[in-house]
């Protein structure tokens, strides 16, 4: 299977081999060589390896932990499940990707204005983003916007501190929060409504789609993701 991520910049594809039963030599073979085939073909974009089986051993664990270091691999196991009458599967990532030192700050490109965002995204768009802005300064003050040409970042007296990242498109604004993926803010977000987007692994990032009444609507979430986001401590928590 090839999958695609259209929203990272840039495009994150994946290239995914299935096998059943468990994990074995030819089965990884044939994961990094799709990766491969992939990534020669198209390399503006940013390749991953994901191999499914429904047992993944301790060995073969260790082999790709090896090739991990050299290649973006994922190794996730999948199982069926009988729950009275029905049958579901059952995903769990034993193995992800490794966390490189590519920041988006590297990523950021030629500096950009507010007015070059607004002719390319639109004014509602660049002012819901301004909003997020404004919410993000009750948490951490002194917060201001940093125009990038692949997103609005954000900085502190002229340094950059992305802990919460936007993208604003023509119907909506794209928000990163940069936290580590845990089942407990995972269940808080999914529970809440808001519009969400995968999690970005490459920069360790939960990500939330926002237009219109949304940060009226989700304000006490957004509020809750950017403390956890900068590392502040909710006011309850300081006591």
């Amino acid at each position: 299977m090839l999958l695609s991520d259209p929203e990272t910049t840039p495009q994150t594809r994946y290239e995914v081999e299935i096998q059943l039963g468990a994990t074995n030599e030819a089965h990884i073979i044939r994961t990094i060589e799709y990766w491969d085939v992939e990534r020669s073909r198209y390399p503006q974009y940013d390749h991953v390896a994901v191999l499914v089986a429904e047992d993944i051993t301790s060995r073969f664990l260790n082999v790709i932990n090896l090739f991990n270091k050299a290649i973006p691999l994922i190794a996730i196991q999948m199982k069926a499940l009988e729950v009275g009458e029905v049958f579901t599967l059952h995903a769990t990532t034993v193995f992800d990707l490794a966390r490189l030192g590519t920041d988006e700050e590297d990523e950021a490109g030629p500096a950009t204005t507010r007015q070059d965002w607004i002719s390319r995204a639109g004014s509602q768009s660049v002012e819901l983003t301004d909003r997020m802005v404004a919410l993000v300064n009750e948490v951490s003050p002194g917060m201001a916007p940093n125009y990038n040409k692949y997103y609005i970042g954000l900085a502190r007296d002229g340094i950059a501190d992305n802990f919460v990242t936007f993208r604003p498109r023509q119907a909506h604004v794209l928000v990163n929060f940069r936290i580590p993926r845990s089942d407990e803010v995972t269940e808080l977000i999914e529970g809440s409504g808001v519009d969400t987007m995968p999690y970005v692994e490459r920069s360790g990032a939960y990500r939330v789609r926002l237009s219109g009444n949304d940060l009226r609507t989700h304000r006490d979430l957004l509020l809750d993701l950017t403390r956890r986001a900068s590392g502040v401590a909710a006011p309850n928590e300081t006591e």
